[in-house]
């Protein structure tokens, strides 16, 4: 179940909200949770009681590190917690992975031997994201920010909670413990969290929905069929999809988290008006790299050490980085390539970029972010170096139909992605706000409605084709 869909906006959502509030406040953590595990179950019936099984075992292993923190018991228990969820995670998500490399390599030193297979391995949806959840929790109780959870209907909430079970944000557990016990539900905060809602569907169906045709034909195409106008018209499409369809689905699960009661930290916040690589890690996918700086940067020793170390915690974060959005060298080269420029900004490029004049950090940083996606979007290795070597205009010279990949809907959604994508309209809507009397502020405010209502309008005409539109990150 995907939330741009028919069946979840118009009967599963309503349904939730309704249940939810004539139910007393002693069941409703209840109704979210039963909630929620249908909507797991509607996708992957069959992985649901790998979920239940993990939330099981988070339980106990809370327990059990709250109980044994000191010591070499107390490290014994939590490197045993932490190795039981990245194990779960490294078979599900990595296993034919390493062994296609394993066959590889061998292959390679013994052509004459007999192939290395594995069965394949069905992903589990979300796993990614509710392992990082389940981690957060034990380090938590470790770190004495959070006390275990005794309850384990609260626990098991916590992680499969519907909004940010499948694709964030990574939300810590100290972060909302106290919001499974207690929240609160007014008109303010509920139509905050519909407009939020409403926005990232827009965000979703009507601008990375469209760009994704162009993005999804150009990057299909033969290598001998490349030509550099649509290698990097594909690339500034598939830029803006990532963006519209990532933010949307975060902006959509702040929203619907909004409208229960909870509030959930931001996960973006205009990276593309970034000056450098690293300033665009503090504006993309924030809960993640929250997560890795608190959880992995840190105890690594972070920047406390020599330069070389602090590189080097660097280099090792990206690589990981890259590896947790998916089992290919494409994720892992991206991972390294990120982490390369984090390494040559933090060892002095970062004081060059800073006597540069604004607009030249903005290009360098945006050019090197898309160049980025191509590892990132490509299949293969090989095929992400035909893309450069179109991008840099070596692709063949051939003729093609503009119109096939750039027609009327998609250039509007392209001008309206870059606009949106550069933080206009925030300064325009505080200059009105800061200069509206108290009858124009009534005007804006209708205005306002009426321009989600249009939205939502507009998403509902795209739903009704009736075409199955997963988001990008459920495959992480």
């Amino acid at each position: 179940m995907v939330f741009s869909s028919p069946f979840f906006l118009f009967l599963f959502l309503p349904a939730v909200l309704t249940l939810y509030f004539i139910a007393p406040h002693v069941a409703r953590n209840a109704v979210l949770l039963l909630a929620s595990l249908l909507f797991y179950a509607w996708g992957e019936p069959r992985f649901i009681v790998v979920l239940l099984a993990s939330v099981s075992l988070n339980y106990a292993l809370g327990l059990l590190v709250e109980r044994y923190r000191e010591g070499l018991l107390g490290k014994a228990v939590l490197f045993g917690a932490v190795a039981l969820n990245i194990g779960l995670l490294l078979f599900y998500k990595y296993a034919v992975f390493a062994m296609e490399t394993v066959e590889a390599l061998r292959a390679f030193a013994f052509p004459g031997a007999g192939p290395i297979t594995i069965g394949h391995i069905e992903l589990p949806l979300g796993i990614s994201f509710f392992t990082f959840h389940q981690l957060s929790y034990v380090i938590d109780v470790r770190r004495r920010h959070a006390t275990a959870q005794r309850n384990p209907f609260r626990l098991a909430l916590y992680i499969a909670f519907f909004p940010q079970l499948i694709a964030g944000p990574i939300v810590r557990y100290h972060e909302i413990a106290h919001q499974l016990v207690w929240r609160h539900v007014d008109t303010v905060r509920f139509a905050a969290g519909a407009e939020r809602f409403i926005l990232g569907l827009g965000k979703k169906m009507l601008i990375a929905n469209t760009v994704a045709v162009s993005a999804d034909a150009i990057f299909a195409l033969p290598a001998d069929q490349l030509a550099t106008p649509l290698a990097w018209l594909g690339i500034v499409c598939y830029s803006l999809q990532i963006y519209f369809d990532f933010s949307g689905y975060s902006d959509m699960a702040v929203g619907l988290a909004a409208l229960f009661g909870f509030r959930f930290p931001e996960n973006f916040d205009y990276p593309y008006v970034s000056a450098s690589l690293t300033e665009f890690w503090r504006r993309w996918h924030i809960s993640l790299s929250r997560w890795f700086r608190d959880y992995l940067y840190i105890p690594l020793g972070g920047n406390r050490g020599s330069p070389l170390r602090t590189y080097a915690n660097l280099a090792t974060v990206f690589f990981l980085c890259g590896l947790w959005h998916g089992a290919s060298w494409t994720f892992v080269v991206w991972g390294i390539y990120h982490g390369v420029f984090l390494v040559v900004e933090r060892a002095g490029l970062g004081k060059v970029l800073a006597k540069w004049p604004r607009m030249l950090q903005h290009a360098y940083a945006l050019l090197a972010i898309m160049m980025g996606w191509v590892l990132f979007r490509a299949d293969t290795l090989r095929h992400a170096s035909v893309y450069f070597r179109a991008l840099a205009g070596l692709g063949p010279r051939v003729d093609y139909n503009g119109t096939i990949y750039l027609d009327s809907e998609r250039a509007l959604a392209i001008l309206v992605g870059v606009v949106a994508s550069a933080a206009c309209l925030p300064a325009v809507r505080s200059a009105i706000v800061r200069r509206a009397d108290a009858a124009s502020a009534g005007i804006a405010s209708t205005v306002r409605v009426a321009g989600f209502g249009l939205v939502f309008v507009g998403c509902a005409i795209k739903l009704s084709a009736n075409t199955y539109n997963p988001f990008i990150y459920f495959r992480f």
